[in-house]
Order: C-alpha cells, then sequence, then structure tokens
C-alpha cells in the first residue's frame, strides 16, 4: 500500500467523482482510477459502488475512509512538527518551571524572548522538582527550570544559572520586622508556615533551621507562594521564600527580613535530557537563557 493510493483515496471519496478528484490532484484519470483498483485489490473489499454518474462508499469504504483521514492527518502533522524542529522562527518550546519561578522570572524571560523571535510558540508545565524530572525524561517536556540544581543524575544534565538568596518573611508588625537582618535562631519559638511535602523549598528551610540550631515548629502548611506569604503576612506564622516569589503589590504582605547566619540560599538550573539532541529550537532558547543569565547575575552583583 502507498501514500499515493491513499491520497487519491481520500480525494475521490470526498468528490464522489474519479474525473473531479483527478483534475483537483492534477493527474490522468486513468492514473486515479488504476490506483484504486489496486488498493481495492489489495485490501479484498470493494471501497466504491457506482451511483448514477458518481461513486459511493461501501460500508467498509467508509470504515477505511476514517483511517486514511488519520493517517494522513499524523503524517501531515509530522511534516509540521520536522519543519518547526528544522526552524527555530516556527517551532515551539516544551519548557517546565517550579511554581515560584512563574511570578516573575519566566514571564521576564519569555518576554524578553519572544522580542527576538517573536513566532516561536511556548507550551508551559509547572510542577515540583520530581514531577519536572520525570516529565523532562519522559519527553512531554525539552527544558526545565529547576530548583534545586540537581547535580548529579544518570538521565539529566544542564546548568546552575543563578543562587538566590532566601529572605525571612514575618507578620507587619512582628518583633524583629524592623531589623535589617537577623540570626534564623531568633525565629526558633515561631510557629512556621511551609510548603507541603515534595516542593523543594520545604527542606531547605527545614535544614537552615536544624543548622541554626533547631527544629522548624511547623503550623500550616501551603502548596504556592501566594499562600504562604498571604498566611504570613495574616499573621499565622513566619516563612523564608526567596526574594523572586515576594513581587507582589497587593494590599496585605509580610515584612522582608534579610537573615545573617546561616546563609540561606537555593540554586536555579536549566537542565534538559542527557545525551540527546534539543529541537533546534529549544537550542536557540536554551542559549539565549545562558546569555541572559549571564548579564542577570552581573546586574547582580553591581
Amino acid at each position: 500500500m502507498e501514500l499515493r493510493q491513499l491520497y487519491y483515496f481520500v480525494k475521490v471519496a470526498k468528490k464522489e467523482h474519479v474525473t473531479q478528484a483527478a483534475e483537483e490532484l492534477h493527474v490522468a484519470q486513468s492514473a486515479v482510477s488504476r490506483q484504486i483498483h489496486q488498493l481495492e485489490e489489495e485490501l479484498g473489499v470493494k471501497l466504491f459502488v457506482q451511483k448514477g454518474r458518481n461513486l459511493q462508499l461501501t460500508p467498509v469504504g467508509q470504515l477505511f475512509l476514517k483511517r486514511a483521514e488519520a493517517i494522513l492527518a499524523d503524517l501531515e502533522r509530522a511534516v509540521i512538527e520536522i519543519q518547526e524542529f528544522m526552524d527555530p522562527e516556527k517551532g515551539e518550546i516544551r519548557l517546565g518551571f517550579p511554581h515560584s519561578l512563574g511570578i516573575s522570572l519566566i514571564p521576564q524571560v519569555v518576554a524578553s524572548f519572544r522580542k527576538q523571535h517573536p513566532n516561536v510558540k511556548f507550551r508551559f508545565k509547572q510542577g515540583m522538582f520530581p514531577s519536572l524530572i520525570r516529565d523532562l525524561v519522559k519527553g512531554e517536556i525539552d527544558l526545565a527550570f529547576i530548583s534545586p540544581f540537581p547535580r548529579e543524575h544518570e538521565q539529566v544534565c544542564g546548568e546552575v544559572l543563578l543562587t538566590e538568596e532566601l529572605y525571612a518573611i514575618l507578620p507587619p508588625g512582628h518583633a524583629l520586622s524592623n531589623r535589617q537582618s537577623i540570626e534564623l535562631i531568633e525565629l526558633k519559638d515561631e510557629t512556621f508556615v511551609l510548603f507541603s511535602e515534595g516542593y523543594s523549598l520545604r527542606p531547605i528551610v527545614y535544614e537552615a533551621c536544624q543548622e541554626a540550631g533547631f527544629e522548624p515548629k511547623i503550623g500550616f502548611e501551603g502548596e504556592e507562594t501566594d499562600t504562604i506569604r498571604g498566611l504570613v503576612a495574616a499573621g499565622m506564622g513566619v516563612s523564608l521564600l526567596p526574594e523572586m516569589a515576594l513581587f507582589y503589590s497587593g494590599t496585605l504582605q509580610p515584612v522582608k527580613v534579610r537573615i545573617s547566619a546561616p546563609s540561606v540560599t537555593r540554586t536555579i538550573g536549566l537542565i534538559h535530557r542527557k545525551n540527546e539532541k534539543l529541537p533546534l529550537v529549544a537550542k536557540v532558547f536554551h542559549s539565549f537563557l545562558l546569555r541572559y543569565f549571564l548579564d542577570y547575575n552581573a546586574k547582580r552583583e553591581q
């Protein structure tokens, strides 16, 4: 069976007429008739019956038409995907990232990239550390921002883009809220509002408290930075959040205070599948990100 036979069959089925189909295909009528006859012989069934001057699909022909159209549609999509793969200006970037980066960093990066490549499309997928790794390995995304950066992994690799400081966030009017900096041990008697199990910021905060000499007393848990920030602002406890998770202009806001000891940071990296070439459009975006964060970090150090 040849693809040409499927094309001819679908065209005749739509036109219900060999001559009209041949005219639209720009081939001889005899060529169309011959291909349809060969297809019927190979399948061992009649696909059409004569009805006046037109052809009509048999029941099995109607069934075969659905399958043939699906095959040709898949083929067309495959061709488009290959074209997008080869042309970075027409492709789609499948990008994963944690929720905390979606507040400001991802929109800024994507907006900056699209100024140079306005026709590139994005497909986003948010997730926690384990799900981002899993989606990348399964091929559901091509690149992922991730925190903390996985230094050693059998199936993914990448680069650290930046290291970000975490701040203590306190309710307005808290006894320590007017300080420029505090030591983390000063929060040992406070109730903490932390991320739920599975979120990468939770172990960072927990381990920092242990390094400071105490176990954090967890009063509330949340799954989004907006929730953590809001609960702290409402006086439900204290927490630690990275600076980029604190860009918020609402009326109810916590107070941000630098932690002098111990140093509490998180790494943010960009990862992709190991030993596998990126689609060309994703490779262009990858190179853009490395330049972007080189400039980004230089400005932060000034």
